[in-house]
């Protein structure tokens, strides 16, 4: 039985104290999240959309992505905005679940104008939590039409709901010696009022690494449980990973208010990746599909022209944070403990000769 009751819902949000806002990806201005939580296993979906289209762009890394219209993202794509982002548990069948955002939006009257109707462009991907739970049970049509219907403002959501309800770490050596993963989220702003957001699943096959510390939060447990494996030194070593191999895959979403193109986006895509490997060892496996979005909202007035470098380098940072809150808020679920279960290690450096 699991150790933690699930509760199905179509949450908005809900920050720590009703007077204290959390900095989250709702912070800028005409994003909207919305979660889908199973009442029956641990699983969900998460959707990203907004009060006006935005511009999009995409970096998937890792040999086992599971997407939905991604290609659209290219630069070259005649598709210039799209009107949502969706995350989903389920592996390749949670893809259901974009029916269901485009539905919802379909309702609302969102949507490109195309011969006397309105189509919603709606892009997303999955991870693989199956392992928890009857895997039969997975986000669907209903879970991408709940979780578009809850989308609001209101601070995000973060731990084991959404696309995080199923999410583990630390399966490198085996399922049996994982923890929770969850679902996290961080912005920040500058003087001169550019924001940028983040907010992630992170379902890896490693473990998760604070960068300031150098200590696992989460990970790959000892076989007494009573620590965490350093995966570096297992690496080096030799030692290959457990079987049957292990599922993995961190996906998420990083969002500006500067203008960007598509093109520009796709580098702030690429360049928000470095969250993972900063936080998360190993990072982008065979068997990860680890895949980052980046949004550009265009609300932003300046007269300069965008720094890509620096939105880029701060769409990173933000993924990072994000990344930590996602397991720093998770539960723990039947042989799944989490974070706050444990004490963190310090790890011998990947870097160290």
């Amino acid at each position: 039985m699991p150790a933690v009751p699930i509760v199905k819902r179509a949450s908005r949000g809900a920050g720590p104290a009703a007077n204290e806002r959390i900095p989250s990806l709702t912070d800028l201005e005409g994003i909207l999240v919305g979660h889908y939580t199973s009442g029956r296993r641990p699983t969900g979906c998460t959707v990203i959309t907004a009060i006006e289209p935005f511009v999009a762009g995409v970096d998937i890394r890792g040999g086992a992505p599971g997407s939905y219209d991604t290609e659209l993202l290219r630069a070259e794509k005649t598709v210039g905005k799209i009107h949502a982002v969706f995350l989903s548990g389920g592996s390749a069948f949670g893809l259901a679940a974009g029916a269901g955002v485009a539905a919802r939006l379909r309702e609302m009257g969102s949507g490109l104008q195309v011969e006397g109707t309105n189509v919603p462009v709606v892009c997303g991907a999955i991870l693989f939590d199956l392992g928890l739970g009857d895997p039969a049970i997975c986000p669907d049509f209903e879970a991408g039409y709940e979780a578009s219907k809850a989308a609001s403002s209101a601070p995000v959501s973060e731990g084991n709901v959404g696309a995080g309800a199923g999410a583990t770490v630390g399966k490198y050596l085996g399922a049996q010696r994982a923890m929770r993963g969850g679902l996290g989220s961080w912005s920040l702003r500058t003087p001169r009022g550019l924001q940028v957001g983040a907010l992630v699943a992170v379902n890896a096959v490693g473990n998760i690494i604070d960068p300031d510390s150098g200590k696992i939060i989460a990970g790959a447990r000892n076989d007494d449980g009573t620590g965490f494996v350093d995966l570096t030194m297992q690496a080096r070593r030799g030692k290959p990973p457990g079987t049957p191999l292990p599922q993995g895959t961190v996906i998420g979403v990083v969002a500006t208010n500067a203008r960007l193109g598509k093109a520009q986006c796709n580098i702030v895509a690429c360049m928000a990746q470095d969250a993972l490997a900063r936080c998360i060892y190993p990072a982008h496996l065979p068997w990860d599909g680890d895949t980052v979005f980046a949004l550009a909202t265009g609300t932003y007035r300046s007269r300069r022209p965008p720094d890509i470098g620096l939105i880029g380098t701060l769409a990173a940072d933000v993924l990072a944070t994000a990344i930590l809150r996602a397991v720093r808020q998770a539960e723990s679920w039947g042989p799944y403990p989490a974070c706050r279960d444990y004490p963190a290690r310090r790890v011998r450096s990947p870097h160290t000769v």
